[in-house]
């Protein structure tokens, strides 16, 4: 008698779930499909296009967690040119458990020691996990190279062993999807007299933002030389038009959820159980509790 076979998907080591995984899925969520890409109105009001994005993202989150999908997304591009706002728009609507930020500091003197890539590999995703790299080690490609923070010789050694290193990861099962945010030179500095007025924003400005300005066309030319030896068919860069904020969000969210297959779920209707009713259980005096004054 011959084995049934599992169906297995094209691409990033997916494997499509089995009879008892549909069955168990199903107990909880109706499956209708792979959502069709949706043409918006021309006449689209941003506040209602990012909500149907975000309720979209919330099918993608159910379906990496129940199916223990491992997706790993990096933000890269010049400074204020949009990354923090789509990684918010992404994150605010998801299960923190599920969807988390990653956005590491200034390497320890330790983690300068390691394997270039050491620091980065605890933060891959788990099964049922997304991660979201606000810059990841592509640091190495751009700020370090620029700034003289590596020599010459580990420069080099990123841009050839930066494709290995992620198709190890891809086979491993990784969906990575690398995003790239392109805003131009009058922008971004409009970007940047926003942040010094308003002092909400001012944190976003680091002395090395500040020093970054005066080498902007080396910059260009770093990203360059990194598109040139990084941008393979098997872990591409797709390059984001940021000059536009509220645009390059809904058109980042929405490229997102085309990279993974995932079902289009609609919550199966339960039964809420009746609440317990009173025990002759006597809680506290009010007195007794410290509340927060209410000023508001």
């Amino acid at each position: 008698m011959a084995k049934k076979k599992k169906k297995r998907a094209k691409g990033n080591g997916e494997v499509l779930a089995d009879a008892k995984e549909t069955t168990a899925i199903e107990q909880y969520w109706h499956l209708a499909g792979r959502p069709q890409p949706r043409k918006p109105p021309k006449d689209y009001k941003y506040v209602e296009e990012l909500a149907h994005l975000q309720v979209e993202l919330i099918k993608l989150q159910e379906w990496v967690r129940l199916r223990g999908l491992k997706v790993a997304a990096i933000f890269e591009g010049r400074d204020a040119a949009g990354k923090g706002g789509v990684i918010k728009r992404i994150a605010e609507s998801l299960n923190p458990r599920v969807c988390r930020i990653v956005a590491l500091g200034t390497p320890t003197e330790r983690e300068r020691g390691q394997w270039y890539f050491q620091r980065y590999v605890p933060h891959l995703p788990a099964p049922g996990e997304i991660v979201l790299f606000d810059r990841s080690w592509y640091n190495r490609a751009g700020v370090e190279h620029v700034m003289g923070f590596c020599t010459k010789a580990e420069y080099k050694e990123f841009l050839r062993a930066c494709p290995l290193f992620e198709e190890m990861l891809i086979r491993s099962g990784i969906f990575l999807i690398k995003y790239w945010f392109s805003v131009n030179d009058e922008e971004q500095e409009k970007r940047f007299q926003e942040r010094i007025r308003n002092p909400t924003k001012r944190w976003k400005l680091s002395p090395m933002d500040m020093e970054s300005r005066k080498h902007w066309s080396e910059y260009s030319k770093a990203k360059d030389v990194m598109f040139e030896a990084t941008d393979r068919k098997e872990s591409p860069w797709y390059v984001v038009n940021a000059d536009k904020k509220k645009r390059a969000r809904l058109n980042c969210i929405a490229h997102f959820l085309q990279q993974i297959p995932y079902e289009n779920m609609t919550p199966v209707e339960i039964e809420v159980p009746p609440r317990q009713g009173d025990i002759g259980y006597q809680r506290p005096k009010m007195s007794s509790q410290r509340f927060v004054p209410t000023v508001y």
